[in-house]
């Protein structure tokens, strides 16, 4: 059930859908944004859910009376099923099954109550299974791309369907209390990543498996067990070679974050795994796959936050240094990243081409709950929704490169509760070369004002000093340094700069100037040159030589750990094992001066 005319034209726009108060509509994407006709408005405030399949040709709502799924395409209203409590609608990867959830009740006898989540034929409106699912949380079952798989989790272990014969349970994945799973995405064979809690001293684990492949010890793909987690979230990439995990205690025991701890674990489908080391402490905000699967970036530490891409060996590719952000956000083609700072901060967002690692924009959405980008690669939505912010409630569309397109406000007597895209499948939109041209728009670009810092009487006729709460570290590329090393810790880079800066104020104290008027530490690319003239007068080799040395003090320390019976990860392992091939190369470059 799709798009006849998809094949042969060029792929409409997505259209926008809005739920508020003042009703249920659609609206024509870029560049019109016109109300749409597809779909009538439903005015009133009954609205409490609505979806679109993963194509985007059926949509489906819930009205507080009936839900109701329409073909997109010739507008016609396919079924309507008598569920005034609807909260939660999902469709199936190949629109088979409208699958929908309703509160769980017990009778007042204490008989239990009715299932509560129906999985409807698209086709013929026929309910094919009912279950009884008590929580919102993961209500939904998991379907494989190509639906012939089916999973849910019941009373902590998984069950599988196949081929939609919902009456039967096909197979069972018991370990001692499975409390979330996460089917791998694409086409067989179907992987399957499990989290089982730990308990009574026990680690916790999360495991891969083979469907359905789950008996015997030696049974799974890979394995990985933490004792910092009361709840991880699991995140395959598209090919489904690697989960990232983010486990998460509730509580940092240290006291240095009321976030709790977080921890990111990599774990490959082939056995592999690590701890990805990030080199700022505190939370982990966002964690996101490049739709490559080769690379993934994340969001960290006490603010300003650090964002850094890693490669699959979780080593450092290009480090976006500190700035005020909380989540991150690949385009579908994977060739643009979003850095962004919503929720308590004020909304900058850095709009960066990853290929060449160059900063395309900064536009600032304030006040912004939710951000999405359409699926033509080009256009982001950011939206200011209810019950998250009561006042200023709208959306606006942009185009990457900072410009507003379109912006709609609701009265201020109004609520907007929900905005998205109409979905598309991967491949319709072409990805096209990125530019940096802001493009016309007829939307003017307010940039808020940024409240100046306040100076008390006595200082407010003097000069301006610029003191910084923190120091902040502008972005670098990790690659020259062959991808093996660890980036700077801050407090390296801040005795690094002390030590250029002495370096600099010696170099002036011979030209004959007093040698306490040291220079201020200046920006990370003027001392270079203050550098370079240590050994050999070749810039280039010096690089080379203090990368080298750097790399082997890091590899002394882990020899250290190492002694002392720590255990280490598989890539440290590594990283020691070069170090006879690092000796060698820096012989070389010594005699070659």
């Amino acid at each position: 059930m799709g798009f006849s005319f998809r094949d042969n034209m060029a792929p409409s726009t997505p259209l926008l859908t809005v739920r508020g108060s003042e009703g249920l509509y659609m609206v024509n994407g870029p560049p019109h944004f016109t109300e749409s006709t597809v779909f009538p408005r439903e005015s009133g405030k009954n609205c409490k859910v609505y979806t679109f399949s993963k194509d985007g040709t059926l949509f489906a709502w819930g009205n507080g009376e009936k839900v109701n799924i329409i073909n997109v395409t010739n507008k016609g209203i396919l079924h309507s099923f008598d569920l005034p409590k609807a909260v939660c609608l999902e469709f199936s990867p190949k629109n088979t099954v409208l699958a929908t959830w309703q509160p769980y009740t017990t009778s007042k006898d204490g008989t239990a109550g009715i299932p509560n989540l129906q999985l409807y034929d698209v086709k013929t409106g026929t309910c094919l299974k009912s279950f009884i699912q008590k929580k919102m949380q993961n209500w939904c079952p998991s379907w494989s791309e190509d639906e012939t798989l089916c999973a849910r989790n019941v009373n902590n272990e998984v069950h599988f369907f196949e081929n939609k014969n919902f009456n039967t349970i096909a197979n069972k994945l018991h370990l001692q209390k499975i409390n979330d799973f996460v089917l791998s995405p694409g086409p067989q064979p179907y992987k399957v990543a499990v989290y089982v809690p730990g308990s009574k001293g026990a680690p916790s684990f999360v495991r891969l498996y083979q469907y359905p492949n789950f008996a015997g010890p030696h049974a799974a793909l890979a394995n990985k067990s933490f004792f910092k987690a009361d709840k991880v979230t699991m995140l395959w990439n598209k090919k489904a070679t690697a989960v990232l995990v983010i486990a998460s205690t509730d509580v940092d025991k240290t006291g240095a974050s009321y976030y709790g701890e977080q921890t990111l674990h990599y774990i490959a489908t082939n056995g592999e795994s690590a701890v990805v080391q990030l080199p700022k402490n505190g939370p982990i905000y966002d964690v996101v796959w490049n739709s490559s699967s080769t690379e993934f970036c994340a969001v960290y530490g006490f603010m300003p936050a650090k964002a850094t891409i890693f490669n699959l060996k979780c080593d450092p590719v290009f480090d976006f240094g500190t700035g005020p952000r909380n989540a991150a956000y690949y385009s579908p083609h994977g060739h643009i990243l979003v850095l962004a700072g919503f929720g308590n901060l004020r909304g900058q967002m850095e709009v960066w081409d990853v290929k060449n690692y160059k900063l395309i924009s900064k536009p600032v959405a304030s006040d912004s709950t939710y951000f999405a980008w359409c699926p033509d690669g080009e256009h982001i939505l950011t939206a200011t929704c209810a019950p998250r912010l009561r006042v200023n409630n709208g959306y606006k569309i942009w185009h990457y490169t900072g410009a507003i397109l379109h912006k709609y406000d609701v009265p201020s007597n109004a609520e907007l509760w929900q905005v998205s895209w109409q979905p598309f499948l991967d491949g319709i939109f072409p990805a096209k070369t990125i530019t940096y041209q802001a493009v016309p728009s007829e939307v003017p670009n307010e940039e808020p004002k940024v409240a100046t810092a306040y100076r008390p009487p006595a200082l407010r006729n003097k000069p301006i000093t610029n003191s910084k709460l923190h120091e902040e570290e502008p972005p670098q590329n990790m690659k020259p340094q062959s991808g093996n090393d660890k980036p700077l810790s801050k407090t390296a880079l801040k005795n690094q700069r002390k030590h250029e800066a002495k370096k600099a104020a010696k170099q002036e104290a011979r030209s004959d100037k007093s040698p306490d008027l040291a220079p201020t530490p200046a920006p990370q690319s003027t001392p270079r040159s203050t550098i370079s003239q240590s050994i050999s007068g070749d810039p280039e080799i010096d690089k080379k030589i203090k990368n080298l040395k750097k790399k082997l003090k890091a590899i002394e320390q882990l020899k250290d750990q190492a002694a002392t019976g720590k255990q280490l990860e598989k890539n440290q392992l590594e990283k020691i094992q070069k170090e006879t091939a690092l000796l060698r190369e820096l012989e070389d470059l010594e005699l070659g001066i």
